[in-house]
């Protein structure tokens, strides 16, 4: 009875778990930042499923940029964006993601540039739909 009921309990560990928890808690902290002013490429939360990696690599890329700009300013936040960034790059490290890139897929750049309100919105509904 012991061993079903600890194992009953489990936690949302790796296999129920979001693997981006931890980038939407550090996002939650981070999106009410008023020391943050920059404009990001910001990818379409609606972007193609096929897309999902590269939007989610774009949006680390564009969390460093942010980082950069917080070392520059002494952002309050500076430590969440790092976390942010790191635990992003880990992940993509951790579970070795194949980029198969669809004709339909844009590049980074290729986004419109959004004020940080906007963008982490975006970033938040992309995590969210990824983690359903």
């Amino acid at each position: 009875l012991s061993f079903f009921c600890s194992s009953a309990y489990v936690p949302k560990t790796e296999a129920g778990r979001c693997k981006w928890e931890e980038v939407l808690q550090d996002l939650q902290t981070i999106k009410t930042s008023k020391d943050i002013d920059v404009s990001l490429y910001t990818a379409n939360a609606d972007e193609d499923v096929k897309c999902q990696e590269l939007v989610m690599r774009c949006f680390f890329l564009e969390t460093k940029v942010i980082f950069q700009e917080c070392r520059i300013k002494n952002c309050s936040k500076t430590q969440d964006v790092w976390n942010i960034w790191k635990n992003g790059n880990d992940s993509f490290k951790k579970n070795k993601l194949a980029s198969t890139k669809s004709e339909k897929c844009k590049e980074c750049e290729e986004y419109e540039e959004k004020n940080f309100t906007e963008f982490v919105q975006n970033f938040e509904k992309v995590i969210q739909r990824d983690c359903k």
